[in-house]
Parts: structure tokens; sequence; C-alpha cells
């Protein structure tokens, strides 16, 4: 399924493959929010799925790489990777920037490392040590791992999408909420 793509003319580039601008109708905000959100359940269910490998650290290093990977794919989703945050005009950038700061966020705009993963994991920090130890219980403590993985990674997913629709709903405003 192909999703169409705006540049900030208005035109369609479609050898990008990502969407060039901020959405600017809350209808492009949306249909921003659906996409991202199929991706983090799809995300949450493959990183998860690694609890199933009673190796010691796996799924931790599974989940850290899978938010440095989902973190920026749904920054993508609404125009604020720093690349297209960039080719804003520079009052649009402000508003971007502002509205980042006022909500707090440290992963919008920003290119995610591996120690930014790690801090936002540590907000999940109770579900994820329950997962750690629930994976050496048979049977069930392997499902309960899955389970709190997929839950905890969900989480951390739907908090960025929270804060991306924020910035955005702050910019299409023109800086007025």
């Amino acid at each position: 399924m192909t999703y169409p793509l705006h540049a900030i003319d208005g035109t369609a580039d479609a050898r990008s493959g990502e969407l060039l601008a901020l959405p600017r109708t809350p209808l492009e905000l949306e249909a921003a929010i659906k996409r991202s959100k199929a991706l983090v359940t799809k995300r949450a269910a493959l990183a998860s799925a690694a609890s199933l490998i009673p190796l010691p650290g796996l799924d931790i290093a599974v989940d850290i790489a899978a938010v440095m990977r989902l973190i920026p794919a749904i920054n993508r989703e609404f125009g604020l990777t720093p690349d297209q945050i960039e080719q804003l005009s520079p009052g649009r950038q402000l508003l971007v920037y502002k509205s980042t700061v006022a909500i707090g966020s440290m992963m919008i705009g920003k290119l995610v490392t591996r120690e930014i993963a790690i801090e936002l994991l540590k907000t999940v920090g109770v579900r994820m040590t329950a997962k750690q130890v629930g994976k050496y219980v048979p049977v069930a403590g392997q499902a309960l791992s899955v389970a709190l993985g997929f839950g905890a990674m969900k989480y951390v997913g739907h908090q960025h999408i929270k804060d991306c629709r924020r910035v955005v709903e702050f910019t299409i405003a023109g800086g007025k909420l």
C-alpha cells in the first residue's frame, strides 16, 4: 500500500518513499498517527518475539535496536526527522523546536542513539525487569515475558506518537494552542 507523499511546495516525490514535510491538515495528521500506530504494533510484536529465546541480554539488545529504528520511523511519518525539519521555513523550524522543548521530548528532531534508547527503555524499567525474570519460568514465564515486552514497546511507541502529534498540532496552529 502506498501513501500520498507531499513536499513543501505540495508536489509529490515518488522516489523518496517518505513524507517530506509536516502534516498540514488534521486529516494528514490522523493518517500519520494511523500509520505510526500500525508500525508500533508490528515492531513491538517482532521485538517481543526475542523474549522466547532464553539467552541473557538478547531481548534487551533487541529492544534497544527496535527503539533505535522505531522512533526515527515515527518521526519520519510526522515530518520530524532532523533532515525534514531542516527543509522547513525558519519560522516553522522555530515552532517545531519550541514545541519540542515545551513537551520535553528528547527524541523529536534528533538522531536516536543507543544511550537515548536505553534512557527511553528505563521509563518502562519495571516491566523490563519482570520480563527478564519471567523468561526463565517455563511456559507461563515466557508468555509473560513476551506480553510485557510487547506492552512496553507499545507504550514507548504510543507515547512518542502523542508527543509528535502535539508538536504538529502546535505547528499547524501557528504556535497558538
